[in-house]
Parts: structure tokens; sequence; C-alpha cells
């Protein structure tokens, strides 16, 4: 039921459309054009959800509503009705019949949806013809093979397959309504005579499963992937990480200079040469009890650990995510975030030993010499060539 005179006003619109079709019509909707009057306050009554409810029922059964009879000759076309707004999209199809030796014009269905946040942005020409893709595309069953014609209160989406310098939207649709060429015409419909997909459009449907012309938004597919545990590396690794500096002479030296004097940088570049040689020199932080050094282009973890070293390793190598990557892109991947002494040594001499690394790397051997002369043959079927 509309819940306010301008949703009130749009059903009249779509349904008066239609009330040459439905006995009884100004009768039955005198409720709802009440409460349209300027001078009454708008109050929702039994009598006019009565008069929605039944002109409603009018508007989707027959014999307002028609079944699609593809018996018919050509001359007799189907017509899509197309509108938007701000609000939605709206699209009526029809099909002049034969009806007691009279060609009547009527509708078959009725389209409508909600437009996406993306698409509140798209002008007034690319809604137009966004509302033509998405109606061509709910309605295609009934128009693959037969001609039919596109009714629209916009002149631009009679240029949209003849466009020279289609936007990148533009261009996609256009080659998504190309089948369509030889048998659609497009033709234009004052908006004030245009009422029935205008009315769909400002009072469209939710976009939901509930809804004939529901359009999926588009998200990633669900690929299952062999499991790993993230949160232990959040949690376990670095208190492990922490655990470990208690073990390492020269890391627990640095934490303590690095709690005492965190912003002297000169103390750092003091320590004797036996700790210094470990770190390159830069800047050091310590952020909840764990090293980071700071270079120009990268701020990494330091971890002095042996079996963490591996585990690190072993992430950035050999786990689901990595895929055991080559030994450049494995020290591309190791040196954005944990650093530790020789370590480029460390994950080249790991990559070699990789078992599954090294049965999959298939090695080229020598390269084919230069073509030579075939001896040639002296009487026929002396040499058979084969090739497959």
């Amino acid at each position: 039921m509309p819940q306010n005179k301008k949703e009130i006003q749009s059903f009249l619109g779509f349904a008066g459309y239609y009330r040459q079709k439905i006995k009884d019509f100004a009768s039955i909707a005198r409720p709802l054009y009440k409460l349209c009057d300027k001078d009454t306050v708008f109050e929702i009554t039994v009598e006019s959800v009565k008069a929605f409810e039944s002109l409603r029922e009018d508007l989707t059964t027959s014999p307002l509503l028609l079944m699609p009879d593809f018996k018919l000759p050509f001359k007799l076309p189907f017509k899509l009705y197309i509108d938007s707004s701000g609000d939605g999209l709206g699209a009526a199809f029809h099909q002049v019949q034969i009806i007691n030796d009279k060609p009547v014009e009527g509708p078959i269905c009725f389209l409508s949806r909600k437009i996406k946040p993306t698409e509140a942005r798209y002008g007034a020409s690319q809604m137009e013809c966004l509302c033509l893709v998405w109606a061509l595309e709910k309605s295609s069953y009934f128009l693959e093979g037969c001609v039919f014609e596109v009714i629209t209160d916009c002149t631009a989406v009679k240029s949209l397959l003849n466009m020279k310098t289609p936007n990148r939207h533009m261009l996609r649709w256009q080659i998504a309504i190309q089948e369509y060429r030889g048998n659609m015409t497009i033709f234009h419909k004052d908006g004030n005579i245009h009422k029935n997909a205008d009315g769909l459009s400002r009072w469209p449907l939710p976009n939901n499963i509930d809804n004939p012309a529901y359009v999926p938004e588009e998200a990633s597919p669900q690929i299952p992937i062999e499991g790993i545990s993230v949160t232990d590396l959040n949690t376990t690794f670095f208190e492990e990480v922490r655990h470990s500096y208690t073990q390492d002479t020269n890391c627990s030296s640095l934490c303590q200079l690095l709690n005492k004097y965190c912003k002297d940088n000169s103390l750092i570049r003091a320590l004797d040469e036996v700790r210094k040689k470990y770190y390159d020199e830069g800047r050091f932080h310590l952020l909840d009890g764990i090293i980071y050094h700071r270079t120009k282009h990268t701020c990494v973890m330091k971890v002095a650990d042996r079996s963490l070293i591996n585990l690190v390793l072993k992430e950035c190598h050999d786990s689901p995510f990595s895929g055991h990557l080559s030994e450049d892109r494995t020290r591309e991947k190791v040196k954005t975030c944990i650093g530790w002494p020789m370590w480029q040594k460390d994950v080249a001499e790991y990559c070699k030993t990789c078992d599954k690394s090294q049965k999959a790397n298939k090695s080229t051997g020598k390269r084919l010499g230069n073509m030579i002369k075939i001896q040639e043959p002296r009487r026929p079927w002396e040499i058979v060539h084969m090739d497959w």
C-alpha cells in the first residue's frame, strides 16, 4: 500500500494507463483519488486499502494480462515500454493480439527494481540506456527471434546502437544488445503519455529474491581453499617473537635500550661491533615488545629465533596463499614484513631444498642444435618421417 500522496499519484498514473481495460475503474479508484485532494488530510482508510488491492488484482490477472502468442504475424509485434527515475527502473512488456477479430494491445508482464548505489551516479541518458539493457535481459525469453518495438521517452536511447564514441558503460551495453539489432526498433514517446513504465520506475520493488526482476549484486565466488590458522600467526607468533628476544643477548640489550632511550638514535649507533653487525644502520622502533627496523622503503619485524625463521619461510613459500613461489617472489614477500641476519641466503637455500618446487621445475637442458641437411634417399620408402 502506498504511504504518501506522491506514491498514490504514481500508482494511479500507472493504473490509469489501463483504465479502459478495468471495469468501473473510476468508482473503484475514487477512495484513492480522495487521498490526493489538496484540502484532504492524508489518512489511509479501509476503503482506500480495498481500492488499492482491487486495482492491483485487476492489473495482475486476466483479462487485463495476456499470455504471449508467438504464432502471430510479424506485423503484430511485441512492445517494450521502458522508463527510469531517480528511484528505480520500470518496464511494461506488451503484445498486440487479435481479440474478437480486432488488434488489441495488452500487457504480458510488468518489471521494476530499485537502482543500485553505484547506478545513482548515472546521468539521465545513461539511466535510460541501462533500463533498456536490463529490460531486454529480463524479457529475453520472449524476444529471441521475434520482431519488437521499444518505446521510451528519452531520445538518447535511439542512438545507443549507433554511438561512435561511447564511454565504457555505453560500450558494454552496446555489445549486450547487439543480438537484437535486426529485430528491434526504438520509438520515442512523450513523457506525459508514457505513464505505464513511468509509474513502475517511480515505485519500484525492492531488489531481492521475491522480485521477479531481481538482479543479484556482483560478488566474488566463494572458492573453498585449504584452511590455515591465521589466528596463530597473529597471536602466538608474536608472543613467541617476544619470548625469543629474552633468549638472544643482542635483542635483549636492544630492547632495553629502546625502552629507555627510544628517541635517541645515537645510542643505537654506539653499540659495540659484535652486537651492531647483526643489524643494518637505521632507525629501530619498539612496538608492543617487538623490534621493528625502518629503512627508506620498508619497516620490518626483527626475528632472531631459528624456529620462527623456518615458520616464516614456510608461510611465505609453502602455504596455500603462496603456492610455492619462485625464489625471487619469495624474497619479495619476506622482505616486506620480517628480517633477520643473512635472510636472503636463507630464502635461497630454503627454495632450493623445497621438494615440491624442485619436482615442479623442469630443466630446459641444452639448446637444440641448428637444422642439418637430411641425407637424400636413393629409393622410395628408404626414409620415413612421422609427426603428431
